[in-house]
C-alpha cells in the first residue's frame, strides 16, 4: 500500500477528523502530504488550520478564498434552473462538492500529487460527490478514503488516535458532539446525534443562520432583487458580486427566520437521512428567481424548465455535477435565460417570503390582453373553437364507451 502514493492532496478542514486523517495517511502511505482548505463562505477562521498543519509537519498549505467562483459557477447556474431535491432542499452541500474536487484536482497537477484524499465517511453522498468529480477530472487519479480503509470507526477511537500522536483536538470535541454540521455560503446543514429520531422536533441551538419566525421582527420587509440573464446582480439598487450579493440576501433572511427546513431525504446510497437545513439567502433568491421567470418566460419553455428540473436536481445531489447529461441540461437552461431580467420586490415576515411585484423590460406579460375590462385585441368567441378541438377526443371517447 505505502509504496503506491507518494504525494496526496488532503481535502483539510483542521477539525478533528481530517487531523487524524493527515497522520494517518502519512503513518499509513508513508507519503508526502499536502493540505487544501477552501473558504466556501462557512464563516470559520482559516488561520487555525494552517497553523494546525504547519503543526503536523506540512510543507505545501493551500487555503483558497473560492467564496466569488462558488457562488458565480456553481450556485448560480443551479438557480437558474429552480433546482430542489425532492421537491424542497436547495442542494446546498451538494453543490459545494464539485468545486472542492475541482481545487483539489487542479492543486495535485501543480505539485505533482498522484492521488487525493477527503474525509467523507461510507456512510452518506458525499464520498460519492467528491469521487465522481475527481475522477471526471482526472480518470487516472488515485483516492484515498480512510472512512472506508482504517479501524477508527468512533469517535472515542478518533480521539484516542490523536492522544496517542498528539494531535491538538478542540476541547468541545473531547465529548461526543451534539450533531454534525456543514456550512458554506448557500447554507448550513445539520444531521445525526440529537437530529436522529425525525419524530422529534429540533431544538432552537440547532439553528445558527437564522432567528426563530417567532422571534423574528413584527413588521415585515420589503426587498428588491434585480436580475439580468437569470442571475441575481443587484439587491435593493446596488450592484453586488455574485457571493455578496448572496451574503446580504442570508443577512436579510436570517433576521426574517427564512429558509428553514427540517427533512427526511433519500440518499444516493439507499438510506434515509434526517437533515436540516438553513438557506436564509437562497430561499429568497429561488422565489425571486420565479418571480421574474413568471413574466419573461414563454409558458412553454417555463414548463419544460419545470419537467427537467428533478432530474437536473437528482443529478447534482447524487454528484454528477460535471457529466455530460447535467452539462447537456444546463445548456438548455441557460439559454432559456436570455431574457430573465427585471426587478422582483419581495415581502419577508417572519418566516415567510412572498413574491408581490414584478417587472421587466422583457415582460411577456400583456394587460391589454388579460384585462376583465373592454379591450380591442382578444375576440373571446375564438376561444369556443379551441375548446371544441381540445374537447373532440374526450366527446368521442364517451361515445365509444356507450
Amino acid at each position: 500500500m505505502s509504496g503506491d502514493v507518494k504525494k496526496v492532496v488532503l481535502a483539510y478542514s483542521g477539525g478533528l477528523d481530517t487531523s487524524v486523517i493527515l497522520r494517518w495517511l502519512q503513518e499509513t502511505y508513508h507519503c508526502e502530504v499536502v493540505t487544501f482548505t477552501a473558504d466556501i463562505g462557512q464563516g470559520e477562521e482559516l488561520a487555525p488550520a494552517r497553523k494546525k498543519a504547519e503543526q503536523m509537519g506540512i510543507k505545501e498549505i493551500f487555503i483558497d478564498d473560492l467564496r466569488e467562483e462558488f457562488v458565480r459557477d456553481f450556485v448560480f447556474p443551479m438557480f437558474r434552473a429552480n433546482a430542489l431535491y425532492e421537491g424542497l432542499y436547495l442542494l446546498g452541500t451538494s453543490i459545494a462538492r464539485p468545486l472542492i474536487a475541482k481545487r483539489q484536482i487542479e492543486i495535485a497537477k501543480q505539485v505533482g500529487a498522484d492521488a487525493v484524499a477527503h474525509g467523507a465517511t461510507g456512510k452518506g453522498n458525499d464520498q460519492v460527490r467528491f469521487e465522481l468529480s475527481y475522477y471526471a477530472l482526472n480518470p487516472g487519479i488515485k483516492v484515498i478514503a480512510p472512512w472506508r480503509e482504517w479501524e477508527l470507526n468512533s469517535r472515542t477511537k478518533l480521539i484516542e488516535y490523536a492522544e496517542k500522536h498528539q494531535i491538538p483536538i478542540a476541547k468541545d470535541k473531547r465529548g461526543d458532539a451534539p450533531f454534525s454540521t456543514d456550512a458554506n455560503l448557500l447554507h448550513i446543514s445539520a444531521e445525526g446525534k440529537v437530529l436522529e429520531d425525525p419524530w422529534v422536533e429540533p431544538d432552537e441551538f440547532v439553528y445558527s443562520r437564522s432567528v426563530s419566525p417567532e422571534q423574528a421582527p413584527d413588521k415585515a420587509e420589503y426587498v428588491e432583487v434585480e436580475f439580468l440573464k437569470g442571475d441575481a446582480v443587484a439587491v435593493n439598487g446596488a450592484a453586488l458580486s455574485p457571493a455578496a450579493l448572496l451574503t446580504k440576501l442570508n443577512e436579510l433572511g436570517g433576521k426574517h427566520g427564512i429558509g428553514r427546513l427540517d427533512l427526511v431525504e433519500n440518499r444516493f446510497v439507499g438510506m434515509k437521512s434526517r437533515g436540516v437545513y438553513e438557506t436564509p439567502g437562497g430561499t429568497i433568491l429561488h422565489a425571486a428567481h420565479r418571480g421574474i421567470e413568471s413574466i419573461t418566460l414563454d409558458r412553454g419553455a417555463s414548463h419544460l424548465k419545470d419537467e427537467l428540473m428533478p432530474r437536473y436536481a437528482e443529478l447534482i445531489y447524487n454528484g454528477f455535477w460535471f457529466a455530460p447529461e447535467r452539462e447537456m441540461l444546463q445548456a438548455a437552461i441557460d439559454q432559456s435565460q436570455a431574457h430573465v431580467e427585471g426587478t422582483v420586490r419581495l415581502k419577508l415576515y417572519k418566516g415567510h417570503v412572498s413574491v408581490v411585484g414584478r417587472k421587466s423590460p422583457k415582460s411577456l406579460y400583456s394587460l391589454a390582453h388579460v384585462t376583465f375590462e373592454a379591450d380591442q385585441v382578444y375576440d373571446q368567441r375564438d376561444a369556443e373553437g379551441f375548446i371544441k378541438l381540445n374537447a373532440l377526443r374526450l366527446r368521442l371517447a364517451k361515445h365509444a364507451r356507450k
